[in-house]
């Protein structure tokens, strides 16, 4: 099998893509560490719950809209739960899952921290692109998205994060 290497515009869309992928991180974690003591995953967490109906999810379910391991949501759940801001009940429905709750006080901590995030998001990457580069981006990384995920229904249990398997039970 031959090599494809990456073109020279290739290499360095992709040199480009990690930087700004990196620092753009970095900018997020640093400012929700600042403003709410959390990492930018626990503010994701406290985010999707406060989208889904009254405010819980099931743990695999969150860890499919996050893209990561369940161990790794099992974590996190775990710290924010020890904090007060979310906790777990049992799934009626499915005796192996758990409910993640996004708390009251939870729900009062991401209204306290979302202006200042939405703002480091806005002013470290929206406010540097074109109405067009915004649309371009979006289509662009719903592309590799849906190629990476795969036809979900001919995946395998390890083609995605959240349904590799783990150390950790309780998701």
């Amino acid at each position: 099998m031959t090599t494809r290497w990456l073109t020279p515009e290739e290499q360095r869309a992709w040199r480009a893509y990690l930087a700004a992928a990196r620092l753009l991180d970095d900018a997020i974690d640093r400012n929700l560490q600042q403003e709410a003591g959390m990492p930018h995953l626990f503010y994701s967490v406290l985010a999707n719950l406060s989208e889904a109906p009254d405010r819980r999810l099931r743990m695999t379910d969150l860890a499919e809209t996050l893209k990561i391991t369940r161990s790794r949501l099992t974590y996190a759940v775990t710290r924010l739960e020890r904090d007060g801001l979310v906790r777990r009940e049992d799934c009626r429905w499915d005796k192996r899952s758990s409910i993640a709750v996004l708390t009251d006080e939870g729900m009062a901590v991401l209204e306290r921290t979302a202006p200042g995030h939405v703002e480091t998001v806005r002013a470290t990457l929206f406010d540097r692109l074109t109405p067009e580069q915004v649309r371009q981006m979006e289509e662009i990384f719903t592309d590799v998205a849906r190629g990476l995920q795969g036809d979900e229904a001919q995946a395998g249990a390890d083609d995605v994060p959240w349904r590799r398997r783990s150390s950790c039970s309780g998701s």
